[in-house]
């Protein structure tokens, strides 16, 4: 019986990862132009025979394969980042999306191309991290204020305020300025489509060390969960802890964003779904365990997605950052509304 549970992480972990891996090969097999199945593991394999074979193979190689691998890299950052910020602040609500830190990161970029007519991605990715940096603490401070201190539903709240701040501030630039315009018209729907495989090896560095950071914070942020006195007492140094956090943040956030744009509730909902799973798994609170699963989870939320606004309205396509907008507005809704909130 011992046997059997401490084998249940182990096989939760083999079935996601063989999720997320009938994702990439539906993403890589679906799209406007109907390439059969046995066509796409030939591509990736080898050679397409036939007539029609090089075009396949074009298609698979120079479009979708690309934007599986966009899709990949940019869901983990999203899902692990949202997983870290809730285990920081000890926060349900915190996500990159809700508490402001993307639309920072989106505001900087668009503000680069606007004032500094920055046109390159490794331009966006500095402005990006700046962005997400100056927004995470913007919406700490107000979440400080008043007399409670800081809560859960006080931090959501600033996160919003702040959020709804730096969108109107960036629609008023992209207004006032055709160029930033045109490419923020497409980008701020958050989209993996129209990117090349330069782009994954430009942000893919900086989303590297970022996760490196997010996962070595794991035994920490257990001690944490104890409370501030007790980890203090076990040996934790927190400034280095949240340093450390907020840097790891910062980088998967800002380069997710540069890329394929501000897509928010990723990181709210992810993490609480990778909670029940651990809890059903009997691997409990660990963050040794809910941070891989939330970097798994997060990519299969970002491909199911994609591919879902591929084939609802054919030939047109729904961008991945709407029907992720449509599942997480309602989640965070009933969160918000949750009576133990007050109680975290």
């Amino acid at each position: 019986m011992t046997a059997v549970r401490r084998s249940r992480p182990a096989v939760l972990v083999v079935l996601l990862c063989a999720a997320l891996g009938a994702l990439c090969l539906l993403s890589i097999a679906l799209g406007a132009r109907a390439i059969p199945l046995d066509q796409v593991v030939q591509a990736l394999t080898g050679h397409v025979p036939g007539p029609g074979g090089q075009a396949a193979e074009n298609v698979v190689w120079t479009v979708r394969v690309p934007r599986t691998a966009l899709g990949l890299t940019a869901g983990v950052a999203l899902g692990l980042s949202g997983a870290l910020m809730q285990a920081l602040t000890r926060n349900p609500l915190a996500d990159p999306g809700v508490l402001g830190v993307t639309a920072g990161a989106a505001f900087a970029i668009v503000l680069s191309i606007a004032l500094l007519g920055v046109g390159s991605l490794f331009g966006y990715i500095w402005f990006g991290f700046a962005g997400a940096l100056a927004a995470s603490v913007l919406v700490y401070m107000l979440g400080r204020l008043g007399r409670s201190g800081l809560t859960p539903v006080k931090l959501a709240l600033a996160g919003v305020a702040v959020t709804s701040l730096l969108s109107s501030l960036t629609g008023a630039i992209v207004l006032t300025d055709p160029e930033p315009l045109n490419r923020y018209r497409f980008w701020s729907a958050g989209s993996l489509a129209g990117q090349n495989a330069e782009v994954v090896r430009h942000i893919l560095p900086f989303i590297a060390v970022g996760v490196v950071l997010a996962l070595a914070c794991a035994p920490a942020l257990n001690s944490l969960a104890l409370g501030e006195d007790v980890a203090t007492a076990l040996g934790r140094r927190l400034g280095l802890v949240r340093l450390q956090g907020v840097t790891a943040v910062m980088l998967l956030t800002g380069g997710a964003v540069a890329v394929i744009g501000p897509v928010v509730f990723i990181g709210l909902v992810v993490p609480h779904v990778a909670r029940v799973l651990a809890q059903r798994a009997g691997i409990g609170p660990d963050q040794r365990w809910l941070l891989p699963l939330s970097a798994v989870l997060a990519p299969c939320l970002l491909l199911a997605a994609d591919i879902a606004g591929r084939l609802i309205a054919r030939p047109v396509e729904i961008q991945a950052g709407v029907l992720v907008a449509f599942i997480g507005g309602p989640f965070f809704i009933a969160m918000v509304r949750r009576r133990r909130l007050a109680e975290v």
